[in-house]
């Protein structure tokens, strides 16, 4: 049987790779922070431990389904995180961060010290790095809805289509009114909206682009139309 002091150093070990992933996950205001981090990868580092030292007392190797079935399980937990907010998916990449955060957990439980680590500052490396990435060269676009409302002596139209045009940016569903009537917020103010396809990087340029007095522009991820 392992000492006591070892399988705490590897429990702990685990644990603390899975809180520093969470750091940045928490960052992001994203869901799995530190505290999911830490149960998660100290949980299946203590599964792992168990696995091995169930099948060395009792002689039945069969029990080391219970690590096996780890990858199973947390699938589930990952599902949770998955949503659907407004037309787009959200959620895919913290779910394959909790996939991770399991594998290091394991790993730490079967004494893999420097394997587990590695993978640790690999997933931070590539959770931080790809996000630049993406929005630098625009990987990653989401179908927005812009809703862009003004004063009525100011002309947002053609600096609108000027400003989309100069970044190359194709709008669909253009639509201008005027808004007004019982209970609206922005009586008597001219309204532009359409949807485009952006980055992240590119809806931040846009929106200080046509800030100015008298200007709002309000941005909401949308259900693109087929058909």
């Amino acid at each position: 049987m392992l000492p006591l002091s070892t399988i705490v150093l590897r429990l702990l070990w685990g644990g603390l790779l899975g809180a520093a992933i969470g750091v940045e996950r928490s960052y992001r205001r994203r869901p799995a922070g530190m505290r999911t981090g830490f149960c998660v990868c100290m949980a299946s580092a203590l599964f792992t431990v168990c696995s091995v030292e169930i099948a060395r007392r009792t002689g039945d190797t069969s029990t080391t389904r219970i690590a096996s079935n780890i990858v199973q399980g947390i699938g589930f937990l990952g599902a949770g995180v998955i949503l659907r907010e407004r037309g787009s998916v959200v959620g895919l990449t913290t779910a394959a961060t909790i996939f991770a955060m399991a594998a290091m957990g394991m790993a730490a439980g079967g004494g893999l010290y420097a394997v587990s680590g590695i993978v640790c500052v690999m997933t931070i490396a590539a959770l931080v790095i790809f996000f630049y990435l993406e929005n630098w060269f625009n990987l990653k676009p989401r179908y927005m809805l812009f809703r862009i409302s003004s004063d009525p002596g100011l002309d947002m139209v053609s600096q609108v289509h000027r400003v989309f045009s100069d970044c190359d940016i194709t709008l669909d569903n253009f639509q201008v009114s005027m808004s007004g009537g019982p209970g609206t917020t922005s009586a008597g103010k001219n309204v532009i909206q359409f949807d485009a396809e952006v980055s992240h990087r590119q809806q931040e340029k846009l929106v200080v682009t046509l800030a100015q007095p008298g200007v709002t522009c309000e941005v909401y991820p949308v259900e693109r139309q087929n058909g």
